[in-house]
């Protein structure tokens, strides 16, 4: 039976994930200050991109009040390099959705991603029982959508005009999803990608 999340530390050897606090503003601006994070659609896109540090508190607001979010820092220097959230928690159905992830291209092509995939998902069906856990990007953001792939989370299809971009467009979205039966082979792959287990035969 799936539990409400509690925010709390999770941490690993490559990132500790700390509960969103309206104070890491600033860093998580200076960690996604970068065209090509909100190019994918994250926070709505490029138009809801802050031009300065002082708007990224209405961005840190709206996910705190969205869900339970969490900034990624670094594990072995505390730097701020993200932030992603569990949404959409729905305990009766044992289900949620990880979204609003977003990391500094400079961790682009490291294992940052996955090892934060590895502290959330974790938490998610070890932690608190979910049986369903999905995961949804805009179609323009490619890369994310591969990453999903990567580690083993089905796809489902889309969902066109989905929501509604900061520019007033529609957004499609790509829908994904992981279930408890199929968690323990993608914990494996994002293992093998964090270096903590061999990379399977």
């Amino acid at each position: 039976m799936a539990i409400t999340p509690e925010l709390q530390t999770l941490r690993n050897a490559v990132v500790q994930l700390d509960p969103l606090q309206p104070g890491d503003a600033p860093d998580l601006f200076s960690a996604l200050d970068d065209d090509r994070v909100w190019a994918g659609g994250w926070g709505g896109g490029p138009a809801a991109r802050p031009e300065q540090a002082e708007g990224m508190s209405a961005v840190v607001a709206k996910l705190i009040e969205g869900g339970y979010a969490w900034v990624v820092r670094d594990a072995t220097d505390g730097r701020v390099v993200g932030t992603a959230s569990l949404l959409e928690v729905d305990i009766a159905n044992e289900r949620c959705m990880f979204g609003g992830a977003a990391y500094s291209p400079d961790v682009w092509g490291s294992p940052v991603n996955a090892a934060t995939n590895l502290a959330l998902l974790g938490y998610a069906f070890e932690g608190c029982g979910f049986g369903r856990v999905m995961l949804q990007t805009d179609v323009l953001n490619t890369r994310m959508s591969a990453a999903i792939e990567k580690m083993g989370a089905t796809a489902e299809g889309v969902l066109r005009r989905h929501k509604r971009r900061a520019d007033g467009t529609f957004r499609d979205s790509a829908v994904f999803s992981i279930i408890a039966d199929e968690w323990p082979d993608v914990r494996s792959r994002l293992q093998a990608r964090v270096g903590t287990e061999p990379e399977p035969a």
